[in-house]
């Protein structure tokens, strides 16, 4: 029975199964986007009380601290990707990896912006080389390097590997940015959410948090899922299956 289920998943590895399977699980996404989004705005801008020392203009971290989780996030799950493809030559691999990429560029370039918009008045500058922030930025420039390898090799399946080999070497970044304020003396604050010990913020606050990050955690699942599915008809575009697709669309 258990050998059955594995077969039964395992199929989803193949494009082909993939892609209708992706297109059913999008509109679910989006919806709960839609859902999480609505309900961490509330709380995050409406809700949570004002902060005693930063005032009003602390609530940027409701977007600021999701957006950081999910380019570190992201970049893992692309790494996980990249390196399967890498090891077991699965096609799919490699074309989840390419359509993660993009979001997670985003995630990081907005986790920089919110952050140069909550330093200015906190720390009276846009931009510190603070061991957090010089750390991120490398991040947003390893997504932009994989995404510029990727589009300079025409081979699909030479791009995944040279891809690959970026995605597993940047990994050792993520730690770094994660642990950079315990390692260095940096100006940047600690964690207010761990999982070892009580968050140092009001419940409130951090329900607009998590709520948020669901949001965008959501959100990358939405659009990651949409680009590979484009990818995928791209890739697949000679198959016999693709052009089925297409004579049933036209």
């Amino acid at each position: 029975m258990n050998e059955n289920k594995l077969v039964h998943w395992f199929k989803y590895a193949s494009p082909q199964s993939f892609y209708p399977l992706a297109g059913k699980m999008i509109p679910w996404f989006w919806a709960l986007t839609a859902v999480f989004g609505i309900a961490g705005l509330w709380i995050s801008f409406f809700v949570a009380p004002t902060d005693a020392q930063q005032g009003e203009g602390y609530r940027i971290i409701f977007i600021h601290v999701p957006t950081s989780w999910m380019s570190m996030f992201i970049y893992i799950v692309l790494a996980c990707w990249a390196g399967l493809g890498l090891a077991l030559n699965t096609r799919l691999s490699g074309m989840m990896a390419q359509a993660l990429a993009p979001t997670g560029a985003l995630m990081a370039f907005l986790s920089l912006w919110t952050g140069a918009f909550w330093g200015k008045p906190m720390w009276g500058t846009w931009w510190v080389w603070d061991a957090r922030l010089t750390s991120e930025l490398i991040l947003l420039f390893l997504y932009l390097g994989f995404i510029a390898l990727q589009a300079a090799i025409d081979d699909p399946r030479r791009a995944d590997k040279a891809g690959a080999i970026l995605a597993l070497v940047g990994v050792v970044n993520v730690p770094i940015i994660y642990f950079s304020v315990k390692w260095w003396n940096t100006l940047h604050q600690g964690s207010s959410v761990s999982m070892t010990k009580s968050p140092s913020m009001a419940t409130t606050m951090l329900w607009g948090m998590l709520l948020m990050a669901l949001c965008f955690w959501m959100y990358s699942i939405a659009v990651a899922l949409m680009r590979v599915r484009a990818i995928i008809l791209e890739r697949e575009a000679h198959t016999e299956w693709v052009k089925l697709l297409d004579e049933v669309k036209s």
